[in-house]
């Protein structure tokens, strides 16, 4: 059995994965892949990881943990999915991007120490991430927010790379979150690890947010007539549709950050493609691009 951890991040993913991959549970379980329900593993996950104060647990707690999780007698892919496996939203800006993840994930990859394990995880634009972040918490100023880090001083291939030195030759799955309506199937594909053909119901969720319903059903239209063959001319479908029948208000984010000005978005946003290269080229990643 192998365990995939889909680790969020925070203010990109929003449960539509976990949500899609749930309605195809038993499309899925035929193939001996196994999504449950996350009420089953969140608290139980944490709860466990606590106890255990980074010690691999012992093969009777693993089996108990397990047994609380799985309904199943076995699998070949058991799926985890929480944004909180990398830190709590208030614990996600500590001086650099999620400070504690490489020690939390490998907390929780001890509760299965002898069961192999991948990682996958959305990145997004610090100068969308950051807004978006701080409006979950709204405590306190924007300013306490950031206490004083400069943006530019954020890093997402910190954070990877922390995990992998922690957590040597787990496979690594990234992507961004810009690129995620464009490549939603390849996503799906790579944390279920369904086989090739598998027709997933309901995957239209994420496209229907930002696409107008009358584009949506005349995508869908046209790829029923013109069946799709590869990843490349998907992209190019939705990315064409996109261009006539986006919603303006999804696709196109206001940014009311104080101190902050269109160079100060074009700069972060510089950063972050120079970061994107950065993480391209780590070994042990598999980057899916659009």
């Amino acid at each position: 059995m192998r365990i995939v951890y889909h680790l969020g991040a925070h203010c990109t993913d929003e449960e539509r994965l976990l949500r899609c991959l749930l309605k195809n549970r038993q499309t899925l379980g035929e193939q001996g892949i196994v999504v449950p329900g996350p009420a089953r593993y969140r608290s139980l996950l944490r709860d466990t990881a606590i106890t255990l104060k980074g010690q691999p647990a012992g093969r009777d707690t693993q089996a108990l943990v397990l047994e609380q999780i799985m309904e199943e007698d076995r699998a070949e892919r058991l799926i985890l999915s929480w944004d909180n496996f990398l830190s709590f939203p208030q614990w996600v800006l500590k001086e650099r991007l999620y400070p504690a993840a490489a020690e939390r994930v490998r907390a929780f990859t001890q509760i299965f120490p002898e069961i192999e394990a991948e990682f996958h995880l959305a990145i997004r634009n610090p100068a969308t991430f950051l807004p978006e972040l701080y409006a979950k918490l709204r405590d306190k100023s924007f300013e306490q927010f950031m206490a004083g880090i400069d943006p530019l001083d954020l890093h997402w291939s910190e954070v990877i790379e922390d995990v992998l030195v922690n957590n040597p030759g787990v496979p690594f799955t990234i992507w961004c979150d810009e690129d995620t309506p464009l490549i939603w199937p390849e996503v799906l594909q790579a944390v279920s690890g369904h086989g090739e053909g598998t027709a997933l119901t309901d995957t239209d969720e994420l496209i229907s947010m930002i696409m107008s319903p009358e584009g949506l059903t005349r995508m869908n239209a046209y790829i029923d007539s013109h069946p799709v063959q590869t990843a490349t001319q998907r992209r190019r479908i939705v990315s064409a549709f996109l261009d006539k029948f986006a919603l303006p208000d999804q696709v196109e984010m206001e940014l009311e950050v104080p101190g902050w000005t269109e160079d100060t978005v074009a700069a972060l946003t510089a950063a972050y493609h120079e970061d994107v290269a950065r993480i391209r080229a780590m070994p042990g990643v598999t980057f899916i691009s659009a």
